[in-house]
């Protein structure tokens, strides 16, 4: 069995109107909810061998964040721009190429493509993956392509609260 984990970026920051999309960082609350994100990913063994991001600040960031609190190192992080705002078909066909060689394929984007990608794989589980939502999937076969595919892990910074 392999394993794909979808890692939607930590809350951004509107205050620079001057920035680009791709160039928001991460507001008070993402710096405060990556870590914790990754604290608990750690506590339930979700601990990746690949990271891939989204070559946005914000999703870099959070995907930064949270490696260190895998103890994944920051090096190793791999900038993919098609993760930036794809759609579900795009993701599909990314996917696979990404999670070549490895056994648990940890990836850090945007919506809504994240929150369609989700509900392609276990349809109905979420109208809307939060910010920093985490959601992890057993696959028996090709990451990102196979058919036989199991919810393991999900959760997001309000969960405990909700």
């Amino acid at each position: 069995m392999k394993l794909l984990t979808i890692v939607r970026h930590a809350k951004s920051s509107w205050d620079f109107a001057e920035l680009s999309d791709r160039e928001r960082p991460l507001n008070k609350r993402g710096l405060r909810d990556a870590p914790a994100m990754g604290k608990r990913l750690l506590e339930a063994g979700i601990v990746p061998d690949k990271i891939v991001s989204s070559d946005a600040v914000r999703a870099w960031s959070t995907a930064e964040i949270i490696a260190a609190e895998l103890d994944y190192p920051s090096a190793e992080i791999v900038a993919e721009p098609r993760l930036y705002h794809a759609l579900v078909e795009e993701l599909l066909d990314v996917i696979p190429g990404l999670g070549e060689g490895c056994e648990h394929l940890m990836i850090f984007g945007h919506n809504p493509g994240f929150t369609e990608l989700v509900n392609h794989f276990h349809p109905g589980l979420t109208y809307n993956l939060p910010t920093a939502g985490v959601v992890s999937f057993k696959m028996n076969g090709e990451i990102g392509r196979s058919a036989d595919v199991e919810l393991v892990y999900y959760d997001y910074p309000k969960k405990d609260r909700a």
